[in-house]
């Protein structure tokens, strides 16, 4: 069915957790957002695989330890059967294993379950929209672990790159999410998140794990 006209489509989502206490009541808290419906909950990746292919599905807000199909490999199957589909992660867990097998399997946002729910709506938004979001501790493991695995300095950033768009990079080898750039910056999210699109494209980054090994390995951070 279409949208009624002057209406803004909601984000379709699908809150997978093997725990009915934690799934249901985050289920519940998103769907108060007048921009976010959730349109299935999931207690496995199998679960959320057959809503993805049930769809529509925007985004997935995914748990990593799960019977059945853990998150690792319902994102990993999602990247490749779904693409239009964002994964979310939301875990307890936080070590750099979980965080790099996560994004590399085609996350594009980990949080923590620390995080608020307007943290988790951002999230859930960035991601449908392209972009990364990774909470300040994942952001500092993964900064961390690419710093000791980084190689030394090889080739320079492409040509056409901007000074600002070097900037945006040097910000992100930092370590800063993308309201903290725009802050730094004194300009606006929305441009930041204009000028990540425009690198990624020239550098031929996939994500934001690739931006801080990048901006390392250019020595820029």
């Amino acid at each position: 069915m279409s949208e009624p006209a002057g209406s803004t489509r909601r984000l379709r989502v699908v809150v997978a957790d093997d725990q009915a206490a934690v799934r249901e009541p985050l289920a519940a808290v998103l769907g108060l957002a007048e921009d976010i419906e959730v349109v299935a909950a999931a207690a496995d990746g199998t679960e959320v695989l057959a809503a993805a292919a049930a769809g529509p599905v925007d985004v997935v807000l995914m748990d990593l330890r799960m019977p059945v199909m853990d998150g690792i490999d319902a994102t990993r199957r999602l990247t490749e059967e779904h693409p239009e589909v964002a994964v979310v992660v939301l875990t307890t867990f936080a070590d750099d294993d979980s965080i790099l097998a996560a994004l590399s399997a085609g996350a594009r946002g980990y949080l923590t379950k620390n995080a608020g729910r307007q943290d988790i709506a951002r999230a859930i938004r960035a991601a449908a929209a392209g972009q990364s979001v990774l909470d300040r501790e994942v952001q500092d493991r993964l900064l961390a672990t690419v710093r000791t695995k980084a190689p030394a300095p090889q080739q320079p950033l492409p040509a056409d790159i901007t000074p600002r768009e070097r900037e945006v990079l040097t910000l992100i080898g930092q370590g800063l999410p993308n309201r903290a750039i725009a802050e730094k910056l004194f300009i606006s999210e929305a441009t930041v998140k204009t000028h990540i699109n425009n690198l990624f494209a020239k550098a031929d980054l996939r994500d934001r794990a690739d931006a801080v090994r990048r901006a390392i390995a250019a020595g820029l951070a």
